[in-house]
């Protein structure tokens, strides 16, 4: 009989800091939002603090669950000095009807080509139904003013993910 092997658990925060971004500089980027103006991470941190999402697919059940967490929440994050932006591989129409169906007031970026996604670590290989295939990563970035990120929340799960996100931001100050 073989004996077994102890494993201890891996916690979000652990699997975050594997990434390798949590304390670094937050990799700069330029993406167009729904209505096709280019966004730059630095326009974003210029106004504050920033929660960045990424998401698999608009209109799928965790990601709507997620987005409308964020909108409801969105005034305890701006109160807390931060704003909200999401971002996928869908299309700038696709975010546009998004935003529009469920009330979205914060920006959607459409990263077409996965290359911020990428840079931020979250494009990887996944599985469901037993098949495997690329893709993103649930994953948020808090990032301060100053462009480094101070939190990251790896393969996040929806319930009680904003609450969370609101509580990382207190703790910035």
């Amino acid at each position: 009989m073989a004996a077994k092997k102890s494993v201890s658990p891996t916690t979000a925060h652990d699997r975050a800091k594997e990434t390798g971004l949590e304390g670094r500089k937050a990799p700069a980027f330029e993406l167009p939002d729904s209505g096709g103006k280019q966004v730059r991470l630095k326009d974003l941190i210029g106004r504050g603090n920033l929660v960045l999402y990424f998401y698999p697919r608009d209109m799928t059940p965790g990601c709507t669950r997620e987005a409308c967490g964020f909108q409801e929440g969105l005034g305890k994050i701006g109160a807390a000095g931060a704003q909200v932006a999401g971002v996928s591989g869908d299309s700038q129409e696709s975010h546009q009807k998004f935003a529009a169906k469920y009330g979205l007031r914060f920006p959607l970026l459409s990263d077409a080509g996965n290359q911020v996604a990428k840079l931020y670590g979250v494009y990887k290989k996944k599985s469901l139904y037993g098949r495997e295939f690329m893709g993103i990563e649930r994953t948020t970035f808090v990032i301060d003013r100053s462009g480094v990120i101070r939190k990251v929340f790896a393969k996040v799960k929806v319930d009680g993910h904003p609450e969370a996100v609101l509580a990382a931001l207190k703790d910035l100050d």
